[in-house]
């Protein structure tokens, strides 16, 4: 199991000045004026003024060392960069693999109140995607694998091929990854929820267990951080 670096292993900070550069193709974040390269040495620029601000807000909130694990913006930037830039057709076809296993699929059979709870938040967005695609979706209870109608699967992933930005593609990956679901992550990207709403549908279940039985506090810090990715996500995707 792979562990976090410790501190002495992170590098110094060595820069004093964060700031950002509009030039042609987007914006730059530069340090002392030296432009950010990902790791994979490319430029660091981003089309959009909203996550270069994000990006220099983390490189500025770094103390004596630089911490990748407290810079999830500038993570996703370089995943962009370095990977989805270079085979977006690669990733828009995992992305549509979850067309077929998408959460709001899943429904539990009991108790009632969660089953009631879930058709309550999660009917509406699949009802979204159905006047969106022009096809109906199927849901299903237990664990038992939910056979989704083909063109319905064949119209989400036509969605998805056609979002070609790697930037809006690499968030939409983030959030249907950290949520499991597809619909919701379209539901975001195109306006029909706000992330907080979201965030809060898929975890829908695990809230209802907490409410059970209680919180590990190291399960919330954990949900904590992913929840920045989210928010990262729809930065990226103009919808924060």
């Amino acid at each position: 199991m792979s562990t976090l670096p410790a501190r002495s292993e992170l590098p110094k900070r060595f820069y004093q000045d964060v700031s950002i550069v509009e030039e042609e193709g987007g914006f730059a974040v530069r340090l002392d004026g030296r432009p950010v390269r990902t790791p994979s040495r490319a430029l660091l620029r981003v089309p959009s003024a909203d996550v270069a601000r994000a990006v220099a807000a983390e490189w500025e909130a770094q103390k004596t060392h630089i911490d990748p694990a407290t810079m999830p913006m500038t993570r996703l930037v370089n995943t962009v960069l370095d990977g989805v830039a270079a085979d977006p057709a690669g990733v828009a076809e995992d992305l549509g693999r979850y067309a077929e296993t998408d959460l709001l699929a899943y429904r539990a059979a009991e108790p009632q109140r969660l089953a009631d709870r879930q058709a309550e938040g999660w009917d509406p967005v699949m009802d979204w995607a159905s006047q969106r695609t022009g096809q109906g979706f199927a849901c299903g209870t237990g664990v038992m694998f939910v056979a989704q109608p083909e063109a319905s699967v064949e119209a989400l992933r036509a969605i998805v091929r056609a979002e070609t930005d790697p930037f809006r593609l690499a968030a939409l990956h983030q959030m249907t990854t950290l949520t499991g679901s597809l619909l919701l992550a379209l539901a975001v990207s195109e306006g029909f929820l706000d992330v907080e709403r979201a965030w809060a549908l898929s975890h829908i279940d695990e809230d209802w267990n907490i409410e059970q039985w209680g919180e590990d506090e190291e399960a919330r810090a954990r949900r904590d951080s992913r929840y920045r990715d989210m928010r990262m996500a729809a930065i990226m995707l103009g919808r924060a």
